[in-house]
């Protein structure tokens, strides 16, 4: 999978756009999953004022939630900051850190959005389509679409609506506090997208395997010590 992200990801914004809707096609939205053993959290962010870019990858037990396996993967930016077309600076360092992995996913739920883009193509389809791995994308914020209001009760649920078009779900994972907005990514429903993104919830906002990725790529907490330590035994 490395040569994956050695693919030409410095586009011009005409050839990103026309790429993501050539791409959009090709998303599977129906459950097309294998067993799903493993799952896993993908984050990425930015050192050196964007210069480089950082992904880290949890790979947990389903159901169990156990830590199994994680990578941290550093790749040169290559393509500057557009809205809308994020996925094209962040693949690059997902698919090497993928490609890092010892113990492979059956299913990514990746910080950000799968078909709740306006082009239909978050960084979850773009990862999900590119690697033939079931995604979800689970973002913090709406990027686009419209919902009903929703109850401030932990397990609400409203549609993500675009253009009469229900493009996500947007969920209450703990009482009060900020909803979750889940979309389709890639070979996976949205009512099944909704079912595992729950499943991996604890007592948090977030699902385990976000948490997990978003404390390695930042090593707060000293994550990755204590990474370290629960694989070693």
């Amino acid at each position: 999978m490395s040569e994956l992200a050695n693919l030409c990801w410095d586009l011009s914004y005409a050839e990103a756009r026309a790429m993501q809707t050539t791409l959009a096609s090709q998303v599977v939205q129906r459950d097309d999953l294998p067993e799903i053993r493993r799952v896993a959290g993908v984050d990425v962010g930015f050192e050196d004022k964007g210069l480089v870019t950082r992904a880290a990858i949890a790979v947990l037990a389903f159901p169990g939630l156990e830590l199994l396996d994680y990578t941290i993967a550093k790749v040169p930016t290559q393509m500057p900051y557009i809205p809308g077309l994020l996925s094209f600076r962040e693949c690059p360092a997902i698919l090497e850190a993928l490609a890092q992995l010892r113990v492979q996913p059956d299913l990514l739920l990746c910080d950000g959005q799968g078909i709740a883009h306006p082009r239909r193509f978050g960084v979850a389809c773009h990862v999900g389509v590119i690697t033939g791995l079931p995604a979800v994308g689970v973002a913090k914020s709406r990027l686009c679409g419209k919902s009903d209001t929703l109850s401030e009760e932990k397990g609400a649920r409203v549609d993500l609506w675009d253009n009469n078009e229900v493009i996500g779900s947007v969920v209450r994972t703990r009482s009060a506090t900020r909803p979750l907005y889940i979309s389709i990514g890639h070979r996976i429903s949205l009512n099944t997208a909704v079912h595992y993104v729950e499943a991996c919830l604890t007592r948090y906002r977030l699902p385990e395997t976000t948490r997990w990725a978003d404390a390695l790529a930042s090593n707060r907490g000293k994550a990755v010590a204590r990474a370290n330590q629960i694989l070693a035994h």
